[in-house]
């Protein structure tokens, strides 16, 4: 009887199993040893495909940014909707995976699907017709508000308890223990109208070129 084969290990298996730790336990549950076990191999195989832990998360990352539609840069959106569109899915692949923002937020550095969403948002944005230098300020703005949005929820942070708001000390807080129950609908719409406001702001800006 042939002996059945073991499983082929593969960089894409390896980030998918490391990303599915990270969404579920957070970034200190990487580990080579930890991975090896998750995936069935022994340590040091691992390190045919990554050297180090550090490098395991960095792809990990990158397969997050590679989930960030980036089509609107592409189809003739104006760049105020193309903005948009694109802060919505780039937040939307944020949220399935928060435990990576902090790894995403040191920059793309060499991350080959995060450079690619640095270089189609300056694009488009140089082509839309901002100045070089404002267009970097625009990329950098919007990445500091959709990772900011994504590292925590506002609604969230509030108990489901209604005498931890007592109203001698919290007179305008009378409704707060009723946050965390509505957490995906407050946050979304915190985010959109900021969003807005953001891209209001711009739109002044641009008018003013």
């Amino acid at each position: 009887m042939a002996r059945p084969r073991k499983p082929l290990l593969s960089t894409d298996r390896i980030v998918e199993t490391a990303r599915a730790l990270v969404d579920a336990e957070g970034l200190a549950a990487v580990s080579t040893r930890r991975l090896a076990a998750e995936l069935g191999v022994s340590g040091p195989s691992l390190y045919n495909h990554f050297r180090t832990k550090d490098q395991i998360l960095e792809a990990v990352a990158d397969s997050v940014s590679a989930q960030v539609d980036l089509s609107m840069f592409e189809d003739g959106r104006p760049w105020r909707d193309a903005l948009h569109d694109w802060a919505v899915s780039y937040r939307a692949a944020l949220r399935d995976h928060p435990h990576i923002v902090p790894v995403l937020a040191r920059g793309p550095g060499r991350r080959p699907s995060g450079l690619k969403v640095a270089d189609a948002v300056f694009g488009a944005m140089t082509a839309a017709g901002w100045p070089p230098a404002q267009a970097t300020s625009i990329g950098a703005l919007m990445r500091y508000f959709i990772m900011g949005s994504a590292i925590g929820s506002f609604a969230g942070g509030f108990v489901d308890d209604e005498t931890a708001y007592d109203p001698a000390d919290y007179p305008h807080l009378g409704q707060a223990h009723l946050l965390a129950d509505r957490q995906e609908k407050v946050d979304e719409r915190a985010f959109e109208t900021g969003l807005t406001a953001l891209l209001d702001g711009l739109e002044q800006q641009f008018r003013a070129l």
